[in-house]
């Protein structure tokens, strides 16, 4: 073991830009042009799992401890890749335990010059007698004041002082390399989460411009846009509820641009789109070699969204089995990666979307009870497109006026009859089929000249499951009838279905159920035409 040998191996170590690269040079290095028997390197991390620990009696505190990184020697057997091995009865040591452990605790270094007249500090007598080994060299990797772990090297030759001092210079410079290569290490992770976070970030900008503000200024919207202002500047977890096409995903927008984390990013997730065996790396991410196709490590969407706000939209389609998980995040702020047993932690705002039942979801068993409180601290329910039928005019130029920039077209103009012609659809598809609707007439449009008649879809026989029936009644071809008539109409209807309800509203066999609204807009009719009164 010369100065130039160790000089060489510490210049290929500081060459080199991954731990496991810098680890692997410099056991590799010390063996094979060093000279010595056996090298290795334990590096101080995170204490647990203990169970499988060989050495789990005697740790006094099992927060931290040795991890066995690095091993490689020249055995008098045919016993070099066991020798290389870190999965072995020494791969790890708590601190201030053995030779090993007590360098780390200590940051002192140890010597053995001879191993046969200082058995105590050897595990394995009989192993060092049986190879040969003479000397024992420990050195704690120490970099700016902190123990990075323990070099430590046995020796068929005696290791006197002088050996034993080039042994210091250079474990203090395979600290440094081991400090870079982390550093560099961390760099390439936190570059590809801003390239992450930029490409999120786009597509964020791409689709505000696509779908615009939230537009409309009718007593429905008006009552969300309020819960908006209200949720919008705390901490809160938000469900929002509606029929799909709603603009769930727009208040979801709203809420944090609005909020105390909009400098950080808008993360988001259709959970309905996620494959079932990919929910877990999805949400929390993965290591590399975790399952077939893991490349490399993947940065999952809550640690993506950390500091900033995560949307769930179409929260109901959760597997059952993975909710659990996703109530410990929201819980505990706490998370593994797939395949990694390290714990991570996460500051995240999470607003869930849905158009589903979930209390209906929880008592059917599909949906977690304490996962659903969870995530409805403040729920807000968004109104069908046909309970806000004085909003429709004002949707239809917005999304006339973004279709015809969007395809390089002369300003387009909808007409009073256009309108009425919008208004009067039941809009299943609600904003979304709206947006359709328009850019489909955009492209249709002669001269300037829009046909609304022309791109509304025909009536079918099923069209009308989720309108009310008023609604429906009112899209049957017929004579005109004047606002006065088509009250009227409505307050006989409303009538009708209380009678064959026996005046009960809400449930089963309701009057709510029968006219095929939600029971809080019938109630807000019933007290409007004052049938209550009547009655």
């Amino acid at each position: 073991m010369s100065d130039d040998s160790l000089l060489q191996v510490a210049l290929a170590a500081a060459e080199a830009r991954v731990p496991a690269a810098v680890l692997r040079t410099i056991v590799d290095g010390l063996t094979e042009n060093a000279g010595l028997a056996l090298a290795r390197v334990w590096l101080v991390g995170a204490g647990g799992p203990c169970d499988a620990c060989p050495m789990r009696d005697e740790c006094p505190d099992r927060t931290r401890c040795l991890h066995l990184a690095a091993s490689a020697g020249n055995p008098h057997h045919d016993e070099r890749e066991r020798w290389a091995r870190i999965d072995g009865d020494f791969r790890r040591f708590p601190l201030g335990v053995r030779k090993v452990g007590h360098v780390a605790a200590t940051g002192e270094p140890l010597l053995v010059e001879d191993i046969e007249r200082d058995a105590a500090w050897i595990a394995r007598p009989e192993w060092a007698r049986a190879e040969g080994i003479k000397s024992f060299a420990g050195h704690a990797l120490v970099f700016h004041g902190e123990v990075l772990g323990v070099l430590a090297v046995f020796c068929r030759i005696g290791i006197g002082p002088a050996k034993f001092e080039q042994l210091r210079g250079f474990a203090a410079q395979a600290a440094v390399a081991i400090a870079n290569a982390r550093a560099f290490e961390e760099l390439a992770h936190l570059r590809e989460r801003l390239e992450r976070e930029r490409d999120y970030l786009r597509e964020e900008v791409r689709a505000a411009r696509q779908h615009g503000a939230i537009v409309g200024s009718s007593p429905a919207l008006r009552t969300a846009l309020e819960q908006i202002d209200l949720v919008a500047p705390t901490d809160a977890s938000v469900l929002v509820l509606g029929e799909s096409g709603t603009g769930k995903e727009l208040v979801a927008q709203a809420i944090h641009e609005h909020g105390p984390r909009a400098a950080a990013a808008l993360v988001r997730v259709n959970c309905a789109a996620v494959p079932r065996e990919l929910f877990e790396s999805e949400f929390f991410g993965h290591a590399r070699g975790a399952f077939t196709g893991a490349i490399r490590d993947r940065v999952g969407r809550f640690e993506l969204a950390d500091r900033g706000t995560l949307f769930l939209d179409e929260v109901g389609e959760i597997p059952l089995e993975l909710q659990g998980k996703l109530l410990r995040v929201l819980q505990e702020g706490t998370f593994e990666r797939v395949g990694e047993d390290r714990t991570r932690r996460v500051d995240v705002r999470v607003i869930a979307a849905t158009n589903r039942d979930l209390r209906h979801e929880v008592e059917a068993g599909r949906f977690r009870e304490d996962l659903y409180y969870r995530l409805a601290v403040f729920p807000i329910e968004l109104p069908p497109l046909r309970e806000r039928r004085g909003d429709i005019g004002a949707l239809a130029a917005h999304f006339l006026a973004l279709a015809t920039r969007k395809q390089g077209k002369p300003e387009l103009r909808l007409t009073n009859r256009d309108v009425e012609l919008l208004e009067r659809h039941p809009w299943p598809g609600n904003v979304r089929e709206l947006a359709s609707v328009m850019e489909r007439a955009a492209i249709l449009s002669r001269g300037g000249r829009l046909s609304i008649e022309a791109v509304l879809p025909r009536p079918r026989a099923n069209a009308f499951a989720s309108a009310p029936r008023s609604v429906a009644t009112a899209m049957v071809p017929g004579p005109i009838e004047s606002e006065r008539e088509r009250k009227q109409r409505d307050r006989a209807n409303i009538e009708a279905a209380l009678a064959a309800s026996g005046g009960k509203i809400y449930g089963p066999g309701g009057a709510a159920e029968l006219l095929g609204m939600r029971p809080t807009t019938l109630a807000s009719r019933i007290q409007k035409y004052g049938i209550g009164r009547r009655r």
